[in-house]
């Protein structure tokens, strides 16, 4: 037959882990929201960062077709596929230089209203080449 200290801590062991059942339930669901904001903030980072991306090969693309062509404004004009995007040319001595500006806009659910949209720029130089 079992003694009765036995018993009383056996029942107060399973009354122990009855009692903190619901400690992880609630500790997930504090922590839930924080960790889908950070998953937010990350996304709209690499939204961020592909518009930089573009807009620095734009960049690129339009300095090089200013660099072989005979009129290097023109050239460089329709090198980007981002809306709004806006491309300046500037001709000094054998270098061009075309500079893309462009708004990233932060349109992520939630993080989108507590950050401003993001201005980003692409600028690239080379070496004008006779046509």
């Amino acid at each position: 037959m079992r003694s009765p200290a036995a018993s009383e801590s056996t029942s107060k062991a399973a009354h122990r882990h009855r009692a903190d059942g619901g400690q992880a339930t609630v500790e997930l669901a504090l922590a839930t929201p924080v960790l889908c904001l950070l998953l937010l903030g990350i996304v709209q980072l690499v939204v961020v960062v592909r518009d930089q991306l573009a807009v620095v090969d734009a960049a690129r693309v339009g300095a090089r077709a200013a660099a072989v062509a005979a009129d290097p404004a023109g050239a460089a004009a329709g090198v980007t596929t981002l809306d709004g995007a806006q491309v300046s040319t500037a001709v000094q001595g054998q270098f061009v230089t075309v500079t893309v500006t462009a708004t990233s806009p932060t349109d992520v659910p939630l993080i989108g209203n507590l950050l401003p949209d993001v201005e980003v720029t692409g600028r690239a130089t080379m070496l004008l080449e006779p046509p």
